[in-house]
């Protein structure tokens, strides 16, 4: 069945394998008209969107911790490499100052309803560490009475004194980056961790009371074959996570800071292969009893992510999918991006830049986006589709001014990737896997400016 459900796929992967987003905003962050923004704009909206919104639903707070005692070549994300432990508290007392300048904004104390810590690697801070910076967070913010509190572990340098410290502040949720157990493939992405320690930091965390334990998987990374994939698959199987992240490798080294370029392109599985590795692990999956959520992602029938895309209440953002919604989420840290719904600031990148930016009480964002009325229209539809697999046009007219977004849809249509239903456009099962591409047909931004460089990873 999977061999036949491939050969069908195989003309689809050629004509939709092109360099894509991956959607965690709209516009993406290569479109954000950084000449419209500034510091005084996303304060304004800031608060604007938290006055409408934080006593219905909170917010969110993401705090990125950068610091990683090594460089895993597949990873694409922010981070600082050291072995050198003594910069964990400075790093952190400027984390609260930032917390500092942005409450003084608020004007009030907020509501935290989701609290995420991801980095880099947050378990490369001790767990008294990680104490002083939750409670003194918490000191200044009230708790949602249902909050979702997470963070991401590495199954190497995470210890009971870590999960237990975390849960005792509020934390149920865990995930942890395994990616492959075949040990060639850890030895060419430098990330070498045995089965035995995820097996011991996932079993802790069940055994402290987490009530939601994630493992986050790869496909397509070098030398990944079909056999080892299944026999990961097959050890996942022994631990049966809560959820699972399924993620394609996104290959882009061109991108500065990005450690990808340990290995040859010719190392990497080709686009078929690829696409088999996918297609295994899911039906894999389904036969293990989980289900398909959203894009990437795989859940049990027990977890709240499976129970918020039934009731499409899941979320999707710069943390990823959640299973609740907030308007606003405050990014803290070297790197991290804050959305107000309204708009979207980053960050400076380099842990010197933004300490030394927020000890001089500025709050440490070097671009942004102010989203007009047709970004928040579209922003909304992408939204839909990849958090439901469907939007409703209702009484709008879709794109009455870009006639090839028509011409891509009703190509999707041919294909049997979408269906129409009135206004409703929706994304079928066979065109699950290619809802990048979809969401793609209406990026008016990207549809206006094609870029002449590649700057997004592959699709499939």
């Amino acid at each position: 069945m999977i061999e036949k459900q491939i050969e069908l796929n195989k003309h689809l992967i050629h004509k939709y394998n092109i360099p894509g987003p991956r959607y965690t905003s709209y516009p993406t962050v290569p479109y954000w008209d950084e000449a419209e923004f500034n510091l005084q704009k996303w304060k304004e909206t800031l608060k604007k969107s938290f006055d409408e919104s934080h006593q219905l639903e909170g917010i969110s707070l993401y705090i990125h911790l950068p610091f990683c005692e090594s460089l895993c070549t597949f990873c694409a994300c922010h981070k600082h490499i050291t072995k050198r432990h003594d910069v964990e508290a400075p790093y952190l007392k400027t984390v609260l100052k930032e917390w500092q300048l942005y409450l003084e904004i608020l004007g009030e104390k907020p509501i935290i309803k989701e609290l995420h810590l991801g980095g880099g690697t947050p378990t490369f801070f001790s767990p008294e560490n990680l104490k002083f910076l939750i409670e003194n967070i918490f000191k200044y913010a009230k708790i949602d009475e249902n909050p979702e509190f997470s963070v991401e572990g590495h199954p190497n340098n995470t210890t009971r004194e870590h999960m237990q410290v975390l849960y005792e502040a509020g934390f149920r949720r865990i995930s942890f980056g395994v990616q492959d157990y075949d040990p060639k493939v850890q030895k060419s992405i430098h990330r070498i961790q045995p089965f035995e320690n995820v097996e011991y930091v996932t079993k802790t965390a069940r055994d402290i009371g987490y009530e939601s334990v994630s493992h986050d998987l790869v496909f397509g990374l070098p030398f990944q074959k079909l056999e080892g994939m299944k026999q990961t698959i097959q050890k996942t199987k022994e631990l049966n996570p809560d959820r699972i992240a399924f993620y394609s490798y996104a290959h882009v080294p061109w991108v500065k800071g990005v450690g990808q370029r340990g290995f040859d392109e010719n190392d990497l599985p080709t686009a078929e292969e690829k696409r088999e590795l996918y297609e295994t692990g899911k039906a894999m999956f389904e036969e293990m009893g989980y289900v398909e959520i959203g894009m990437d992602h795989f859940s049990l029938k027990s977890d709240t992510l499976y129970q918020s895309a039934i009731n499409k209440t899941m979320h999707r953002n710069f943390m990823g999918y959640s299973s609740s919604k907030t308007q606003v989420m405050i990014g803290l840290g070297m790197s991290a991006i804050s959305d107000s719904w309204y708009s979207f600031a980053q960050n400076v990148k380099t842990v010197k830049e933004y300490e030394s930016l927020v000890n001089a009480g500025e709050i440490p964002v070097f671009k942004g986006h102010i989203l007009n009325e047709e970004d928040l229209r579209i922003r909304r539809h992408i939204l839909n589709l990849m958090c439901n697999l469907e939007t409703d046009f209702g009484n709008e007219t879709p794109f009455s001014e870009l006639e090839n977004t028509k011409e891509r849809l009703d190509e999707m249509v041919k294909d049997g990737l979408i269906e129409w239903d009135n206004n409703r456009l929706i994304i079928t099962e066979a065109g699950r896997i290619f809802i990048r591409n979809i969401c793609m047909s209406l990026d008016l931004r990207m549809l206006r400016r094609v870029p002449e460089t590649r700057i997004f990873s592959m699709t499939v």
